[in-house]
């Protein structure tokens, strides 16, 4: 059964990495839970509805998102993640050339489905 969930999680967070560099709101709709929680580098707080709307906007465009240094801890029915990101692109205009590290939780919900259901990003600083 882990290694089950940790095939799902691997294969959600390549979608989650594809969908984020294609703004792909659909595919954000489906892999994020209703009742996310997502604390971002500044210490705010996000809501699915918000992240959803910043993807909707363009906020965020991205050249490269490339992972490093995945580490993935299962559990019975949740899966916590730590992956290290270079995000090379735009936010609001400015451009961006930095490497975060995201915690997710990504919880298996009795009806199957796999979303994410927290998550924190922090930045490394050089």
């Amino acid at each position: 059964m882990a290694n089950n969930l940790e095939a799902q999680v691997i294969k959600g967070e390549e979608r989650l990495r594809q969908a984020m560099m294609n703004n792909d709101v659909g595919v954000l709709d489906e892999l994020i839970a209703p009742n996310l929680l997502f604390t971002g580098h500044l210490g705010q707080l996000a809501s699915k509805a918000d992240d959803l709307a910043a993807h909707r906007a363009r906020l965020l465009r991205l050249e490269k998102c490339e992972p490093s240094e995945r580490h993935i801890q299962v559990y019975s029915d949740f899966a916590v993640v730590s992956v290290l990101m270079h995000l090379v692109g735009t936010y609001a205009g400015e451009p961006i050339d930095q490497r975060m590290r995201y915690t997710r939780v990504w919880t298996l919900y009795p009806n199957g489905l796999l979303q994410i259901s927290a998550g924190h990003m922090s930045e490394i600083k050089s």
